[in-house]
């Protein structure tokens, strides 16, 4: 019998983890159920993931009411395939043998609702076209 692949990881970060990260994270386990093992992180968590987010998530059917910011730790780094950063200048551990890929991004910080949906449109986007790629 064989062993099954292992499932690719993939690290999501931002500053704060309170909205890209949190909304990428989200679309990758909304979409590719248990076949790929996702973490999101900041380097200097909020309390709270950004109301805003929370509802623009919403209106797209995926729930992440319930996730708490979580500080980016170099264990997260080095279990994971793919590390993103959010376009926020993080500095992340780097590791020989990760694909690293940095998403410009608008921040949804301080933004409402109707501010944060081209946001959400364009994580889904690069969500999906990642999951292509980790497929293949």
């Amino acid at each position: 019998m064989s062993t099954p692949a292992p499932r690719p990881s993939v690290l999501f970060v931002c500053v704060h983890n309170a909205g890209r990260s949190q909304m990428a994270a989200a679309f990758l386990t909304h979409l590719a159920g248990d076949k790929v093992e996702v973490r999101s992180a900041g380097s200097a968590p909020a309390d709270t993931v950004n109301p805003a987010v929370v509802e623009a998530m919403k209106e797209v059917g995926v729930d992440i009411s319930a996730e708490t910011p979580k500080v980016l730790t170099v264990e997260a780094v080095q279990a994971s395939d793919v590390v993103i950063t959010m376009g926020c200048g993080d500095t992340c551990p780097v590791f020989p043998g990760k694909r690293y890929l940095d998403w410009q991004l608008d921040d949804p910080a301080g933004q409402g609702v109707a501010s944060v949906r081209p946001i959400r449109d364009e994580i889904e986007r690069r969500v999906r076209g990642l999951l292509t790629e980790l497929d293949g």
